[in-house]
């Protein structure tokens, strides 16, 4: 690989384990620059090594977060074990399905998501639980599953999604809502590369350099957002 090739990936890492950090979606900067620095390499090892970077850089968030904000352990493992199961399933399907299917739908969706939440200006800027409990945790199981499997198989937006799903149907604030999409994505994370690896489709080497760049991002994007709070992350996922 040229340097210059890599530089350019470690660059797009380290701002994507930011931006993923503060309000999640760094697959959106990550997976398109992997797509662009080695797009001589086969589609399903770009997506599984794109998820080695992706699982280090969500695991320092997480352990961040879980100093200063306590996410619900029962909603998160409930939500958690469906998408490990999803991104299995979904991993094993990435590379019989092209990914130019999903760019004119995430494109659209993201689009969606950013509108609805500008014209609610009060959205996650406070907690503001719905349901009971135990309906609650029926709800995030089927979310969790269908999540987790968009991630295997393709994945650029995850994390927003996430935000998004708990901060509308869980009622969470966006901070509570991004330090809670963490630990779900580590699930996601770890059931793609299981599977990417059981076929060979993840470039270890490059993965875990770009990793050390994501993990930087990480550390300075969760500190920064603990410290702004729900309406620094809103803010950022504005602009994601």
């Amino acid at each position: 690989m040229p340097v210059g090739n890599f530089i350019f990936l470690a660059l797009a890492a380290g701002f994507a384990g930011f931006v993923d950090a503060v309000a999640g979606g760094g697959g959106l900067v990550q997976l398109p620059a992997l797509l662009i620095g080695i797009s001589n390499k086969p589609i399903p090892l770009i997506l599984g090594t794109n998820k080695i970077p992706a699982i280090f850089g969500t695991s320092t968030a997480a352990i961040s977060y879980f100093k200063k904000v306590r996410p619900d352990l029962r909603l998160t493992l409930t939500m958690a074990l469906p998408a490990l199961l999803g991104s299995i399933a979904g991993a094993h399907l990435a590379s019989r399905v092209p990914t130019k299917v999903f760019q004119p739908l995430i494109l659209s969706l993201l689009v969606l998501v950013g509108i609805y939440t500008w014209r609610k200006p009060d959205l996650g800027l406070n907690e503001k639980l719905k349901y009971t409990h135990a309906k609650r945790l029926w709800i995030v199981g089927p979310c969790g599953l269908l999540i987790g499997f968009y991630d295997g198989i393709f994945g650029p937006g995850t994390g927003t999604f996430l935000v998004f799903l708990l901060v509308i149907v869980v009622g969470y604030e966006f901070l509570k809502a991004s330090a809670t999409s963490k630990m779900i994505n580590i699930a996601t994370n770890f059931g793609a590369i299981a599977t990417f690896q059981l076929t060979g489709h993840i470039w270890w080497k490059l993965g875990i350099a770009l990793a050390v760049a994501n993990v930087s991002g990480a550390l300075i994007g969760s500190r920064l957002a603990i410290r702004g709070g729900s309406p620094l992350v809103r803010r950022v996922f504005l602009i994601v």
